[in-house]
């Protein structure tokens, strides 16, 4: 690393910043020090590489065509240290970051968290419950469980279960609806988000989607899915949804068949990243717990 002696780390910071947020004021924010600083920074940065990274103008600065890929390796590296230093800082062996989305989480995965607890009473799991698709490149996140139909670049995945649709009602209901064609008259609780349509479901029994009748409409999976125990309506749900409401029989599925979607449940880490014992411990009880329980659940 001879070469990364002969310039100031301050300095790469400081372009780094201003290179990927665009202005010298975004990169002093970020870094907690003045916009002069940066600036003084980035002039001495130069004068050591012997080249200019930024055009100053009148309205401000903006870095120059020769520089941005000298930008794009400088971030990829300060990633890469930024992921080193959060390890340290969280005990890496103990702690697991593990993102995924809010419905999975609310309905299967932390009802069943104690169990990973009790077998491994060592390790601390820190969820991360979003809508949004985690970067494992920046976001500084050991693990996500992503729905998807797989071929990620740059990651590993490892398939945990395939989605499939069924539609689902409260007891009370589901005493009402003997055939596919008693879905035409009962209300349907829909996501108003959801990409899922019914006809994936009903193309089985040859029913237009047009024939089911408006319900209840909310914009998340798990309030539909109270709405439905609650007795408000049928709702198309899925096996990790609906799973322990309908174990404990607060839910039935109204009829035998599942569609599936041609998505699934995978569990993501990065490929060139070497697993913790959190991460190996996690992966491996993640992986066990969702055949068993979707073996239950048949």
């Amino acid at each position: 690393m001879k070469d990364l002696n002969r310039v100031h780390l301050n300095g790469l910071r400081a372009a780094e910043a201003a290179g990927r947020l665009g202005s010298f004021p975004a990169a002093a924010q970020e870094l907690g020090v003045t916009v002069g600083a940066v600036s003084q920074h980035i002039l001495k940065l130069e004068r050591q590489m012997g080249r200019l990274l930024f055009e100053r103008t009148g309205r401000g600065v903006a870095a120059l065509p020769s520089a941005a890929a000298i930008l794009a390796e400088l971030t990829q590296g300060m990633t890469r240290l930024d992921h080193a230093v959060a390890q340290a800082l969280r005990q890496e062996d103990n702690t697991l970051i593990l993102s995924t989305a809010p419905v999975f989480a609310a309905k299967w995965l932390v009802p069943r968290l104690v169990k990973f607890s009790r077998l491994h009473p060592n390790v601390r799991v820190r969820l991360e419950a979003s809508a949004t698709m985690a970067d494992l490149d920046t976001d500084g996140v050991d693990l996500a469980i992503r729905v998807g139909s797989g071929g990620w670049t740059g990651v590993e995945a490892k398939f945990l279960l395939s989605q499939e649709l069924f539609p689902v009602a409260a007891p009370s209901l589901a005493a009402k609806i003997k055939a596919p064609e008693d879905l035409c008259g009962a209300p349907i609780v829909r996501d108003a988000n959801s990409s899922l349509s019914w006809s994936l479901w009903l193309d089985h029994f040859g029913i237009d989607e047009k024939a089911l009748p408006e319900g209840s409409s909310f914009t998340d999976a798990a309030l539909c899915l109270d709405a439905v125990i609650a007795g408000q309506g049928v709702m198309l749900a899925w096996n990790i949804l609906a799973e322990d409401a309908l174990a404990d029989g607060r839910l039935i599925a109204l009829f035998a068949h599942r569609a599936p979607t041609g998505l699934g449940y995978w569990l993501i880490g990065l490929k060139l990243r070497r697993p913790t014992a959190a991460m190996r411990k996690f992966s491996a009880w993640i992986v066990s717990e969702i055949a068993s329980s979707a073996e239950q659940s048949r």
